[in-house]
């Protein structure tokens, strides 16, 4: 499942935002690896961070819509709207109960009830957070999943056969009897991570003038909340004057929303949880190149805290002569290329195992970790983060993966399969069919090896990633064709393509590249590769690996079952594997608290930051 958005997260529901990715070896000895460092002065109360973007929200309600691809999203609704349970503790892989909505949660009946117990916390008009704003997330969701962009087939709410308030709606005791044996480690890490609480007694209504209800207890009034709910929270125009919006629980708020993406948080001065915030105010402004970044960092009073471009990491130097510091941080996350198996023109080349094997043998990704990142990426050899996967890093990933760089390989595989094969030109389908030295069901004879790669533009390392793809690629005679257009946009165009609905100005996309898919805490392959799956953009369908998706998540907790499905996975090429390249954050040497950086926020967590004279 889909689980951080505000990478991401994402973000994303299809990418994460600010790409702070997994810091590999080698690298520039000025930049450190964010354990921290005592402050130096005297601690100042107030003050302002502007803080840098590579792309702007556009949907500010935190149930978005499955239509809706912009991962930087969840940037703009975490810290107002954060998770029932919140991920990362420092730099730690691991829940952090202070700043979690719960106080405990109790397993029972053969790990089919749960039982939440909230915190005695506010919303930021003084209302209590109770048992009521859960189940009014509940409802709303119930009766709209298919309209929710973290929706899993099975998953919450599917899940859950009932839910009891044993205290009362205005109580702060849910228990949530579910349909069947959940693992926890991946029932509160990757499902409950998805789920946040909504104040029910602000946002129950159907219209701005009508009245607050009880209209999501039914189906009928919880769509009608949802359609309110959701066309007001795609008013760009009103995100910070909307009173539905000043009503949060996070530590931030916002009061200032910019026609060009820029807006602006200040402090929930009634935010219950441990970590109040100190400054008077951040300011988020997008940058959509490198250059415009890099241009407002060396001015040296335009931007506090900002990712630094690998394509710059000679500017360290100066950087930190004009009083800046500079951290890297490991990302939970997987880069890859999303292949379109039902793409009217390749979808037929694409959904032939060996074609996307010959595909990832041709891709040099020890060479894109040095040339192209510096040594600052992960490798990139399958399903699981090899820096920031912790334990379920299996040992077939650790080795590298299962297709090493290898050329020969590639053109020998293409040649077993009926192409005839064209070094730096474009192979073409030599023995059409469907047997085991033939080109593959739906393949005609004299069909081109020629594709299509979409990616996000603005990035001088992603421009250089793709074009050593391209000239890789192109050793087997696979031509691989450039698209760069602007994130949003091409959010806006790559649909979730599958075998009941691939629409053509949806689906049009044969290959895409996003930058990286964010994780949790659980890197569960649920939502990515199973039949379905609400971020399987590429619609890969396998029963085998719906069943070793299903192990992770209904069986034991131990590791074996998770190699299984993440050997399968790395194996298989649902996605291309790509180095994860690794973001390094560049902040004012007076702006304290930013370390050690959480790599379930991507490390940006205001509310810790203060400055110092």
């Amino acid at each position: 499942m889909r689980t951080i958005r505000y990478l991401a997260a994402a973000a994303a529901l299809a990418t994460a935002a600010i790409g702070l990715a997994a810091c590999g070896h080698g690298g520039s000895s000025s930049i450190g690896n964010g354990g921290g460092k005592g402050p130096a002065g005297h601690e100042e109360h107030g003050g302002t961070v502007s803080m840098a973007w590579p792309a702007s929200p556009n949907f500010i309600f935190p149930l978005v819509p499955v239509t809706n691809s912009d991962g930087y999203n969840a940037n703009l609704s975490q810290p107002m709207w954060p998770d029932l349970v919140y991920a990362g503790d420092g730099a730690n892989a691991a829940v952090n109960p202070q700043e979690s909505l719960y106080s405990s949660l109790a397993w029972s009946n053969g790990d089919k009830t749960l039982t939440i117990a909230l915190k005695p916390w506010k919303w930021s008009d003084g209302t209590p957070i109770t048992a009521r704003d859960f189940t009014f997330v509940y409802n709303i969701i119930k009766a709209n999943k298919a309209d929710w962009g973290y929706y899993v087939q099975g998953l919450f709410p599917d899940d859950v056969a009932s839910v009891g308030t044993p205290n009362g709606l205005s109580g702060s005791t849910i228990v949530l009897n579910l349909t069947k044996a959940y693992n926890p480690a991946f029932y509160v890490d990757s499902v409950l991570n998805t789920i946040m609480l909504m104040p029910q007694h602000a946002w129950d209504k159907t219209s701005m003038t009508g009245k607050v209800g009880n209209y999501d207890e039914t189906t009928a009034g919880a769509k009608a909340v949802w359609t309110f709910l959701q066309k007001e929270g795609s008013q760009m125009s009103t995100f910070a004057s909307n009173p539905l919006w000043q009503v949060v629980d996070g530590p931030w708020r916002l009061s200032q929303f910019s026609n060009n993406g820029a807006y602006t948080y200040v402090p929930n001065k009634n935010y219950s949880g441990p970590d109040k915030p100190v400054l008077a105010k951040v300011e988020n402004v997008p940058y959509t190149t490198d250059a415009a970044e890099l241009s407002a960092l060396r001015a040296g009073n335009t931007l506090d805290v900002s990712p630094l471009p690998l394509s710059d990491l000679a500017q360290a130097g100066a950087l930190k002569s004009e009083g800046y510091d500079l951290v890297s941080i490991p990302t939970p996350g997987v880069a890859e290329i999303i292949p379109n198996f039902y793409n009217a023109n390749v979808g037929s080349i694409l959904s032939q195992l060996y074609i996307r094997q010959a595909m990832e043998d041709l891709i040099n990704r020890p060479l894109i970790v040095s040339k192209v990142y510096s040594g600052y990426a992960d490798l990139g050899s399958g399903p699981v983060p090899t820096t920031a996967g912790g334990v379920w890093v299996s040992p077939l990933e650790k080795a590298g993966g299962p297709y090493p760089y290898s050329p020969a390989k590639a053109i020998a595989l293409l040649k077993a399969h009926g192409w005839k094969v064209a070094p730096n030109g474009t192979s073409t389908c030599a023995d059409p069919g469907s047997g085991a030295t033939q080109c593959g069901a739906g393949i005609t004879k004299g069909e081109p090896l020629s594709l299509q790669l979409a990616y996000s533009s603005g990035s001088t390392s992603t421009d250089e990633q793709e074009a050593d793809i391209q000239s890789t690629e192109a050793l087997a005679g696979i031509k691989i064709t450039l698209k760069s257009e602007p994130f949003n946009s091409l959010a806006s165009t790559v649909g979730i393509c599958n075998g009941s609905s691939h629409p053509a100005n949806q689906c049009g996309w044969q290959l895409v590249d996003f930058g990286y898919e964010p994780y949790g805490l659980y890197p569960a392959g649920d939502g990515f590769f199973n039949t379905g799956g609400s971020s399987n953009q590429g619609g890969y369908s396998s029963t085998e690996m719906n069943s070793l998706i299903n192990a992770t998540e209904f069986g034991s907790s131990t590791v074996n079952a998770f190699y299984a499905y993440e050997n399968y996975a790395a194996q298989q090429l649902p996605w291309l594997w790509l180095p994860d390249s690794s973001g390094i954050l560049v902040y004012k040497s007076n702006l304290h608290g930013i370390t050690p950086l959480n790599p379930f926020s991507a490390g940006l967590n205001p509310e810790d930051w203060y400055y110092t004279s």
